[in-house]
């Protein structure tokens, strides 16, 4: 009898929940290269024209905070990556030519593939920012890197995130992929991290299981981060990192900075992996020094400002 209570109350409806996710996904189109349009906004009408890309799970409201003095200095071209937000979530592998390819037909269809560009993102946001500037070279005259991951493999990412909460650890785990499958049960306000914003935790939900587990697999643990750096090392680069950040940390920014000739860095000194989300103002008046002073950054300055 309890057996059959457990199977009733708890097993059927997770199998269930599983079920309809793998079925939704199933039902999806699959991923047409000419033809899907990612979600995007363009935000602010300032001359300088940056583009912004999110990490996983995450969305383009991730930059929508204290935007007032960015606004009138730059044009944001922010966008839901294939898979997130309200962006298309075809079937397919999500690898990062995918992505790539995604985020070309939208930079071409607004212009901002004209040179005079500054490509930027956040986490895996950053991986692929720094691949399209590898890729496009052209069309960006900087980069910018915003708590990158760097990993040497996926042992050191199973290694650093086991010191991680338990949601953390199990959701970039081996059992991800089903996990995912029914992250409308566990995606409840109970579990959101401390250092995501209602709004964000809210967008962390519109993925499925297969833009999430091919993105962590395919993007995060497989992208060879130092063969791309070496062949954009002439190019002008900031990465901006948060010193206590225990998801990508910054010892491991700091030896791929150094395969670029003339990379900058500024850290936070409070700042974990999310630390934009408390410290836009911050974020936003570096990228201005960076990308409209003729002034070069000092090496690291503290957010105590």
């Amino acid at each position: 009898m309890t057996l059959l209570l457990i199977f009733i109350v708890f097993i059927l409806p997770v199998a269930a929940i599983a079920s309809y996710q793998h079925y939704k996904i199933g039902m999806q189109p699959a991923y047409d290269a000419n033809e899907t349009l990612l979600n995007y906004e363009i935000v602010g009408s300032g001359e300088n024209k940056l583009v912004l890309l999110h990490g996983l799970t995450g969305s383009l409201h991730y930059w929508k905070r204290e935007l007032e003095s960015i606004k009138k200095t730059h044009s944001l071209l922010v966008i839901d990556l294939l898979g997130f937000g309200n962006s298309p979530k075809p079937k397919g592998d999500y690898t990062l030519s995918m992505q790539l390819t995604a985020i070309e037909l939208i930079l071409k269809k607004e212009g901002f593939n004209d040179g005079n560009t500054i490509i930027a993102g956040h986490s895996m946001g950053a991986m692929i920012s720094m691949a399209l500037l590898e890729k496009q070279p052209t069309w960006f005259k900087k980069g910018i890197f915003i708590s990158i991951p760097v990993y040497k493999n996926a042992d050191e990412f199973k290694e650093i995130m086991s010191s991680h909460s338990f949601v953390d650890r199990i959701s970039t785990s081996k059992f991800s992929k089903y996990i995912c499958m029914i992250h409308p049960i566990f995606m409840s306000r109970a579990f959101k991290p401390d250092n995501l914003t209602d709004e964000v935790y809210e967008d962390a939900k519109k993925h499925h299981w297969m833009s999430y587990y091919y993105s962590l697999t395919e993007v995060i643990l497989k992208t060879d981060l130092y063969a791309i750096a070496r062949k954009i090392s002439d190019k002008d680069v900031l990465f901006i990192h948060g010193e206590k950040d225990t998801t990508a940390p910054l010892k491991n920014a700091l030896k791929l900075l150094k395969e670029f000739k003339s990379a900058q860095l500024i850290t936070s000194s409070e700042g974990d992996h999310q630390f934009f989300l408390k410290e836009a103002g911050f974020v936003w008046s570096t990228i201005q020094d960076f990308t409209i002073s003729e002034k070069k950054l000092q090496k690291t300055i503290s957010n105590e400002h």
